[in-house]
């Protein structure tokens, strides 16, 4: 049974698939994502496409311990997923609600929040269509979305045809089409990711070992693997499973390494 979280973000658009490779988060370069507050500002650091242009893209941004934003409105519809400390994200005066790494949240355009953080903090956030735009909140309007915070502890995993797998399914249709999900692997479990067009994977806990264009590399949380097959491995030695954000633009498929195509 598909056991899919809400959410009513528009579907990405069909897009190339990327080169195969792992971009390890100690080699993102950081800049300001708001350069209108200077200091105060969260840092931003792209992973692909580019989130002052159109089309769409991901990205980390990460958060001083304390930081509370003014309220204020997007452009653009966002989704995120918390990797590392405390993320708050709601309408102004809304009672704290600290989500943990794991979590998964989405903004719509137009609707009035603020940010905050407890803790150093980091989130990866990706949209379909840029440029990623702050502005005030008088500029607020009534979105046709409704905004949504899953807790780590509130995600729902169904099992998977690799032992030691679980997938939840958070937006979109990611088995047949353009679509977002979680991949779970116990500590030992292996499993590969394919689809025709793109996957687009984030680390989100643990460092599992991505094979991507022939290459192993160890994952470390924030880090990007791209291409249309990954093979993953959670080394048994972990101290918790091995969590990844991933997108498609082309339906996903989770097998047993070596194992083809098939759910």
């Amino acid at each position: 049974m598909l056991l899919l979280v809400g959410c009513r973000a528009a579907p990405a658009a069909p897009s190339a698939a990327p080169a195969a490779v792992v971009r390890p988060v100690s080699d993102v370069e950081w800049t300001a994502l708001n350069p209108a507050r200077g200091a105060a500002s969260p840092r931003a650091a792209t992973l692909w496409g580019e989130r002052d242009s159109p089309g769409a893209s991901g990205f980390l941004v990460a958060f001083a311990d304390g930081f509370s934003s003014p309220p204020h409105i997007h452009n653009v519809t966002y989704r995120a997923v918390v990797i590392s400390g405390a993320v708050h994200n709601d309408d102004p005066g809304a009672a704290p609600m600290w989500m943990a790494p794991g979590s998964f949240w989405t903004q719509p355009l137009g609707e009035s929040h603020v940010t905050s953080a407890r803790g150093l903090s980091t989130a990866y956030v990706e949209i379909d269509d840029g440029p990623y735009l702050v502005h005030p909140a008088a500029q607020a309007h009534e979105a046709t979305e409704k905004p949504l915070n899953v807790d780590a502890s509130n995600v729902v995993w169904a099992g998977s045809a690799v032992d030691g797998a679980g997938i939840s399914r958070l937006w979109g249709q990611p088995d047949e089409g353009a679509g977002g999900a979680m991949i779970r692997l116990q500590p030992g479990a292996t499993a590969q990711l394919e689809a025709e067009q793109a996957v687009r994977a984030i680390v989100v806990t643990g460092t599992p070992t991505v094979q991507a264009g022939g290459r192993s590399t160890g994952a470390a949380p924030g880090s990007l693997a791209a291409g249309t097959a990954l093979a993953l491995q959670c080394a048994a030695s972990e101290a918790e499973p091995c969590v990844l954000y991933v997108r498609t633009a082309a339906g996903l498929t989770v097998s047993p390494q070596g194992g083809g195509r098939g759910r």
